[in-house]
């Protein structure tokens, strides 16, 4: 996926860390899959189906981020489910 998206013209960053802040000092680090144009978040499973942790994973990842949109995408079943999660306002 990482390839076909950027083969497409799009700026994509796999494994993109994001500092987790506890009372003003950094304490650990989510990883996201992936970065596509600063913008989102691709998130991809292959479970039999999706979880409220696969979601709170997501919204987990916009908050650390600042980003506002992410897509968790689930490989499992012959034909691929995704969700949109919007963060913020």
């Amino acid at each position: 996926m990482l390839s076909e998206l950027g083969l497409r013209g799009l700026d994509v960053r796999s494994q993109v860390r994001f500092p987790i802040g506890y009372k003003g000092r950094t304490v650990g680090d989510y990883t996201a899959e992936m970065v596509v144009n600063e913008r989102l978040i691709v998130e991809l499973k292959c479970v039999d189906r999706f979880a409220d942790e696969h979601m709170a994973q997501c919204i987990n990842y916009l908050k650390a981020s600042g980003l506002r949109f992410a897509i968790l995408i689930n490989f499992q079943l012959p034909k691929v489910k995704w969700r949109r999660i919007v963060y913020g306002f």
